[in-house]
């Protein structure tokens, strides 16, 4: 008895004939002919909700079950798939509410639906999550009406389901196929024209229209009496280090993820190509100290350890020490290395503080420095001013917007290459830039 008050609700149904009943008891009251009539429709009321709950609680009812996947995808669009089973022998309206995990911080979370009788369903939703970490659903919580619709019975599925997410993975899957198809310029990663190639041969093989030229093998088109060109791998086994500032200039949101999520989504998927065009690939973290350090190199499980270091990434956002970045750098990256140094620069003075190291650090190893634009900034510049103080906002945007240039413009004048890109573009232009050192032959 007590679960059957604990699980069952009263609909809205129910308290308008109760209000109808209260009204008609008052005009018996008035009128006491009416009474009996009254007195009738109060029993016939009574025996609809007996008859409801009957209904409601006779059969089996409703079977359901939430499908999570093993784990999230940071910052992407994850399917939650829900089945549903109507074990009555009547057709239901079905009111779901699903108890998110906290981070989401919504307690109007409903989806409605019918099901005919003996029917079986699957309806999905989305979530898109934006911090690290483990995630725990509460119950699924099934409100199902018969069709006399004055009392409703709640079931409950799934409680306590706990599901980590982790950088974006899906982005690293999208990317892979990406990589390596020719459907890379629909994405904006553009071709590289080779300057050079390397020394190490891999095959003799039949000319075509587009081959150089200067690679034309003549003892073995002598041979075969047509043209035969030699082919040249690329460099291979360079090792790639992403690394990643955890200070407090990483900390600014867009679109609700942190700059810092954005570097790890990238650093995720660029390791994971680095390692598919035969390089080692490797990354650490960096704020008051060095930390989170995977060394580069090409084991199988590589990929794995890159993806569970980048899960268990934590930080206070505090200072930047880039002291002990170039200190660390020195000491233990002896081979030249390419450097991919996710950071930010909002003015030129706090490039200037910085540049000194990045300086010694280019000197040994190929730094490519990638900070971000302020994309409110931009759309701040494109919205029409009306008034003194809205010129002045759009004045002080444009001054930043120009401070990013000169930045990119400093760091070039000291042999420092860098990518400054929108956070959304991120991993895209990081691909780009990886792809254009290599076919130039950098590293």
């Amino acid at each position: 008895m007590k679960r059957l008050f604990k699980h069952t609700y009263l609909t809205s149904r129910f308290f308008k004939i109760v209000g109808a009943l209260v009204g008609l008891y008052i005009l018996a009251y008035i009128f006491p002919g009416w009474f009996p009539i009254v007195k009738m429709f109060f029993f016939i009321s009574l025996g609809l909700v007996l008859v409801d709950l009957i209904l409601l609680y006779k059969q089996k009812g409703i079977h359901a079950s939430r499908i999570l996947p093993k784990k999230l995808s940071n910052g992407d669009d994850n399917p939650i798939e829900i089945t549903l089973n109507n074990n009555y022998n009547y057709n239901t309206e079905l009111l779901l509410i699903d108890e998110l995990p906290f981070q989401y911080q919504k307690r109007d979370f409903e989806i409605k639906t019918k099901l005919k009788s003996q029917e079986k369903k699957k309806v999905t939703y989305s979530l898109r999550p934006l911090e690290r970490g483990e995630y725990y659903f509460g119950n699924l919580n099934i409100y199902v009406n018969s069709p006399i619709n004055l009392v409703t019975r709640r079931f409950q599925y799934g409680k306590d389901a706990v599901v980590p997410n982790y950088p974006s993975f899906l982005q690293l899957r999208k990317f892979m196929l990406l990589a390596f198809s020719n459907k890379l310029f629909e994405y904006g990663l553009k071709k590289i024209r080779r300057i050079g190639h390397t020394m190490e041969f891999e095959q003799i093989k039949d000319y075509v229209m587009g081959d150089d030229i200067r690679n034309i093998n003549w003892k073995a088109t002598a041979k075969r009496n047509h043209l035969m060109v030699n082919q040249f791998q690329d460099e291979r086994s360079q090792p790639i280090y992403s690394v990643i500032d955890k200070g407090r200039s990483m900390k600014m949101p867009f679109n609700g993820l942190s700059l810092l999520d954005y570097a790890i989504n990238a650093t995720l998927v660029i390791s994971n190509i680095a390692l598919k065009k035969q390089d080692k690939a490797g990354m650490f973290t960096f704020s008051r100290k060095v930390d989170n350090r995977v060394i580069a190199e090409r084991r199988p499980s590589q990929m794995n350890s890159i993806l569970e270091t980048l899960y268990n990434v934590n930080t206070d956002y505090s200072e930047t020490n880039f002291v002990r970045l170039y200190v660390d750098i020195k000491r233990n990256i002896t081979q030249r290395s390419l450097l991919l140094l996710y950071t930010n620069f909002e003015t030129l003075d706090a490039l200037h503080r910085q540049l000194p190291y990045l300086q010694a650090i280019a000197k040994n190893h190929l730094l490519v420095v990638i900070f971000f634009k302020n994309t409110e900034l931009h759309q701040l510049t494109k919205d029409k001013a009306e008034s003194t103080y809205e010129i002045f906002q759009k004045t002080i945007a444009e001054k930043f917007i120009y401070e990013k240039k000169l930045i990119v413009n400093e760091l070039h004048k000291y042999g420092i290459q860098t990518i400054l890109t929108t956070p959304e573009n991120l991993t895209v232009n990081t691909i780009n830039k990886y792809l254009e050192i290599k076919a130039r032959g950098l590293i």
